[in-house]
């Protein structure tokens, strides 16, 4: 232990020898370890947040888009045509088993006023259980009523981006939001979510009967998406293809037909969106795996230039008694410490990058303690593959050639 530590401070002594060599050496690892800490962190924080966001749907739910993916070989996208029906909805609920909550819904964007205030914005058209579905809470007024919808009253719940904008410093309660300039009255005030996984605001919102929106804004008979909530986890599976065989049936669907509808539930959009973010993370990995590669390359390169150097220091270390094994372990123990050093400047460099993506991107980062103990773990077996060579050649100097060199 003893002698690994003296070949330990002789290695240090030999690399701050020239600092600026040992740091330009370093400067691949310390780019390898940055990108792959900067990628790791940016990935987990994006799966985080899809899983917030994906939870923020509610529990057990399943959402149904009118259009498909793919229809009569045209892809055409979810939400894309208006195929489903309040009838579709209701007899969801009352012939799947298992499904306990349904909130149809429309979507438009409209241009919003308050006074002399205006701001275009998403309405939504939704049920009473919408809120308690989605698990958004309402902290100011409370949300409308099942008998709102029946009556396609003219009341809405906004999201914090409509209060700030239209009425700031005031409690909106009670006002009229003037929406196509039809005047609703506003009785709830959600609480904020914050941006979504694509970056959109998600209390950039206001929310009204979907009876209200199909009648009074929209004029139309059907809807976008159906949101139906199961009991249990375990129940999910089986409703989403009852709700596919229903509405086959319902919409008169042959056998040799595509569905005019996409049934999806929480797990598969979160698959969708997972995907798309792996295949940027696995570009990523790779800029970063090359750069490692460039480094320890470099490192190589820097050892073997610093055995020709230090020829003649080799044989005298070897002629006072110096074993070929010591003088292996010296250059091995110099190309470890040379990556250590830099993957540990590299590990600063990457979780200081990630903290500024999220500072001025507002990007969600998190990096994991594991992958920090791995990056340390890479850069050292880098040292170790790439410094193997150049301290064998070392340890096979002959002594009195190595004494002779000039």
């Amino acid at each position: 232990m003893r002698r690994i530590l003296a070949t330990f401070k002789i290695a240090l002594r030999a690399l701050f020898r020239n600092k600026l060599r040992a740091f330009l050496t370093m400067l691949g690892i310390i780019c390898g370890v940055a990108a792959v800490i900067t990628t790791v962190s940016l990935g987990k924080g994006a799966k985080a947040q899809i899983e917030d966001q994906i939870a923020s749907l509610g529990e057990n739910v399943i959402l149904i888009f009118s259009g498909s993916v793919t229809r009569n070989g045209i892809h055409t996208g979810w939400g894309s045509s208006g195929t489903l029906t309040l009838d579709d909805a209701e007899a969801i609920q009352r012939e799947v088993p298992g499904v306990t909550v349904i909130s149809p819904e429309v979507r438009t964007t409209s241009q919003v006023a308050a006074g002399n205030e205006n701001w275009y914005t998403q309405v939504f058209g939704e049920s009473a259980d919408y809120f308690a579905l989605r698990q958004w809470p309402v902290v100011q007024g409370a949300p409308f009523t099942e008998l709102d919808v029946r009556s396609a009253n003219k009341v809405a719940v906004i999201g914090q981006t409509i209060v700030d904008q239209l009425y700031p410093g005031e409690v909106p309660l009670g006002k009229i939001l003037r929406i196509k300039n039809a005047p609703f009255i506003i009785v709830g005030v959600l609480s904020p979510k914050g941006l979504s996984v694509q970056g959109q605001d998600q209390d950039d919102v206001v929310i009204i009967p979907y009876t209200s929106a199909m009648k009074r804004l929209l004029g139309i008979t059907t809807v976008r998406t159906i949101n139906a909530q199961v009991a249990s986890p375990e129940l999910i599976a089986p409703a989403q293809q009852q709700i596919t065989d229903l509405l086959r049936q319902r919409h008169r669907i042959t056998p040799d037909k595509d569905d005019d509808f996409t049934v999806r539930t929480q797990e598969e959009i979160a698959e969708r969106f997972n995907a798309a973010s792996e295949t940027m993370r696995g570009l990523l990995a790779g800029v970063a795996a090359v750069s490692l590669i460039v480094g320890g390359i470099g490192i190589m390169n820097i050892m073997l230039v610093s055995v020709t150097e230090r020829t003649r220091e080799i044989g005298i270390r070897m002629a006072v008694g110096a074993r070929s094994h010591d003088v292996m372990l010296q250059f091995l123990i110099e190309a470890v410490t040379l990556s250590a050093i830099g993957g540990m400047i590299g590990i600063l460099a990457g979780i200081g990058a990630s903290k500024a993506l999220t500072y001025w991107k507002g990007w969600a980062t998190l990096t994991p303690l594991g992958w920090i103990i791995i990056s340390v773990g890479c850069s050292a077996v880098v040292g170790i593959l790439f410094g193997f060579y150049p301290a064998r050649k070392a340890s096979q100097l002959d002594p009195i050639d190595a004494l002779r060199y000039e």
